[in-house]
């Protein structure tokens, strides 16, 4: 009893990452400059990263140092990138429906590397959280831009990577949460800013509400989101967390209906009712497993 109601606290807990990441559509339509999402992204990480490292100095020790920026490539800087070159090759949702494959690629990952077995409704649930993110994003299309596909599918391939690792790896020796959190917003962030600078410069004029806007990505978005996320990750099964993350497209969703009078049809209510499903049976799928274990 006390295991089921740990993984579902912890779940609930985790939730809100997603759910911060969700508003970010909110935020960038509304609060911050137009077509600076790299710049966007160097700003939620870099500064966050470095305010966490100023609190807590602490450092990890030889391997650790190649793990963690690893970490920090996959979980951050690599994940950005390809998330924004899908979202700017691509039409409508298309890359959020192929993100939404991740949970299958942390499924198979599990069992190739660590031998974790594969069960039933697991897959069921990957099922229905893909058609039910296309339900949700899907717009009609008349073209598929080739690299933007392959860039969906990479940042899938790079969350669902890092994910696993992170689960594996645990925290470097003498480092805490905010620690291993703040050395991985750091590396994503300086990933990304030579490739910011030269795409996109530096933003010249800021209007306080721009301001507003990257606080609360950076603070909000960036800091407690990652440290509630990875914090998460050290607390419950890589599976459960991958289907956790399908609260941000639906966050998103939500938001755009109820802020910004976007359009809501039955197949946006019946896709907000199969990603709670998706979420739900993989959280009692992994306290069943917990339980066999015990």
């Amino acid at each position: 009893m006390e295991s089921k109601k740990y993984l579902i606290l912890n779940s609930f807990i985790t939730m809100l990452a997603p759910m911060i990441w969700g508003t970010t559509y909110w935020v960038t339509t509304v609060m911050l400059p137009p077509e600076s999402p790299l710049t966007t992204s160097v700003l939620r990480a870099l500064p966050a990263g470095i305010l966490l490292l100023l609190l807590v100095r602490q450092f990890p020790r030889g391997i650790w140092w190649g793990r963690i920026f690893l970490l920090g490539a996959l979980n951050i800087g690599i994940f950005f990138y390809c998330l924004f070159v899908a979202a700017y090759r691509l039409p409508g949702g298309i890359a959020a429906i192929l993100m939404a494959i991740q949970p299958i690629i942390v499924l198979a990952l599990s069992y190739i590397m660590f031998k974790q077995p594969i069960r039933f409704m697991q897959i069921l649930a990957g099922v229905i959280g893909i058609i039910s993110i296309f339900l949700l994003v899907w717009h009609p299309v008349t073209s598929l831009d080739p690299i933007g596909i392959l860039a969906g599918i990479a940042g899938a391939v790079s969350m669902a990577c890092g994910i696993v690792l992170t689960k594996h790896w645990g925290m470097p020796p003498g480092v805490n949460l905010l620690g291993s959190t703040g050395w991985q917003l750091v590396f994503g962030g300086v990933i990304l800013l030579p490739i910011a600078l030269f795409s996109e410069g530096i933003p010249h004029v800021l209007s306080g509400m721009n301001i507003a806007g990257f606080l609360y990505l950076s603070l909000i978005g960036g800091l407690l989101a990652y440290v509630i996320w990875f914090r998460g990750i050290q607390r419950l099964p890589a599976v459960s967390i991958s289907f956790i993350a399908f609260g941000s497209p639906l966050t998103a969703t939500l938001l755009g209906i109820i802020l910004l009078d976007e359009s809501f049809s039955l197949a946006q209510i019946i896709g907000i009712l199969g990603v709670t499903i998706a979420i739900v049976l993989a959280q009692k799928t992994s306290v069943s497993a917990s339980k066999k274990l015990v």
